[in-house]
């Protein structure tokens, strides 16, 4: 190899593709559609594993036009961080507090409450300031996703159980 000439990564697009294609073995041994509501649990593995595939042949395509992969800035060339570039705990642990929440809230605020909690933290986490908006964004996509699955025959519980008969 000559120098200046950096290796192409053709890592990236082979690890890319072999997890879509480990996503599709797996979704082979599931159910792709249900009797009930027509979409079986392999459904959505199936359509993610595809998307891998094809963004992972896409990246080949990529690496083998020779298109460089920058780093981003304060990051090397193969991605390590410099020294003063250090891990903030607070966000970290915010964000994961946030993803934790749907095993405290679910059964009792329900998923759009959920879901609005979960938002509005993670978004906190990586640096939003606007909490209102976070958490109308959080409740209104957990609300589209309620219907949604309601519509689909997947129960997800009651909308909101502190508002209805107990």
């Amino acid at each position: 190899m000559s120098a200046g000439v950096s290796p192409r990564p053709w890592w990236v697009p082979g690890g890319v593709i072999a997890f879509g294609g480990i996503m599709l073995y797996g979704a082979a041994q599931l159910g792709q559609s249900d009797a009930h509501s027509g979409v079986g649990p392999g459904l959505f593995v199936t359509i993610i594993g595809i998307a891998l595939v094809v963004l992972g042949v896409a990246l080949g395509v990529q690496v083998a036009r020779g298109v460089a992969f920058t780093s981003p800035e304060g990051e090397g060339e193969y991605g390590e961080v410099d020294d003063e570039d250090r891990t903030h705990r607070g966000p970290l642990l915010l964000a994961i507090a946030s993803l934790a929440a749907p095993l405290v809230l679910m059964q009792a605020a329900g998923f759009p409450v959920t879901a609005a909690v979960v938002f509005a933290g993670v978004a906190r986490a990586f640096g939003s300031r606007r909490p209102v908006v976070d958490i109308l964004t959080g409740a209104v996509l957990g609300a589209v996703a309620w219907f949604f699955f309601n519509w689909l025959g997947v129960n997800l519980g009651p909308f909101l159980p502190l508002l209805s008969e107990r």
